[in-house]
């Protein structure tokens, strides 16, 4: 293994991920939020750019680290939030509950800036979507749009929910998958053409980089 600084942050290349110096992103300061050691250590992470939307129609596009899928069989992914300053829910967890659908939008490289701006403490009345000015898309199965941009978005209905601690999780079936002819190979998603971002400890992002074994 091989250490390499970047900004003064050390990331460590191993034989599975690869990370350099120009493909460590720091996030915009206005939105830099402190993180726990553990959050630190748990790294790279997926991030779930997640699109939501209330009864009354107010759209809400917002990134979410914690965040993987749990089984391919029968497609379901997880995602959690945690409450907000005040102890409430945050407004994806709010509009999932009431809706019961989402949209997780797999965020790539050229995404990175606008899928930042999309994590900024709006009030809830405020749309997201026009604030970091985000194109949407239509979608086959769910209310909530999707981003036009996202290499690759599914569609998902709510599973089910567990409180864990300060946190919510929110597990949701995968209904349709949206992903255009220039991801895929013999109809199949292809990782090798998906710069996807992850989330590092602190406030630096990474693009992924495949490594074929």
């Amino acid at each position: 293994m091989r250490e390499r600084a970047a900004d003064g942050f050390n990331t460590r290349r191993s034989n599975l991920a690869s990370v350099t110096d120009d493909r460590v992103r720091r996030p915009r300061d206005r939105h830099r939020r402190e993180r726990t050691n553990q959050q630190d250590r748990g790294h790279p992470r997926p991030i779930a750019w997640v699109s939501t939307v209330d009864g009354d129609g107010t759209e809400n596009p917002a990134p979410f680290s914690s965040y993987n899928y749990l089984g391919p069989s029968r497609p379901v992914l997880a995602f959690s939030a945690a409450t907000g300053p005040d102890g409430e829910p945050k407004d994806t967890v709010d509009n999932v509950l009431e809706t019961e659908e989402f949209a997780v939008n797999v965020v790539t490289e050229p995404l990175i800036e606008t899928m930042d701006a999309t994590a900024a403490g709006l009030p809830p009345e405020e749309i997201e979507f026009a604030f970091a000015d985000v194109e949407r898309a239509e979608r086959r199965q769910i209310a909530p749009p999707r981003v036009a941009n996202a290499a690759v978005t599914m569609e998902c209905t709510l599973y089910d929910t567990l409180d864990l601690y300060d946190r919510t999780v929110i597990l949701g079936d995968v209904r349709h998958y949206h992903a255009p002819e220039d991801v895929l190979t013999d109809g199949r998603i292809d990782s090798r053409k998906l710069a996807t971002v992850g989330r590092l400890g602190s406030p630096y992002y990474t693009v992924s980089e495949p490594v074929e074994f």
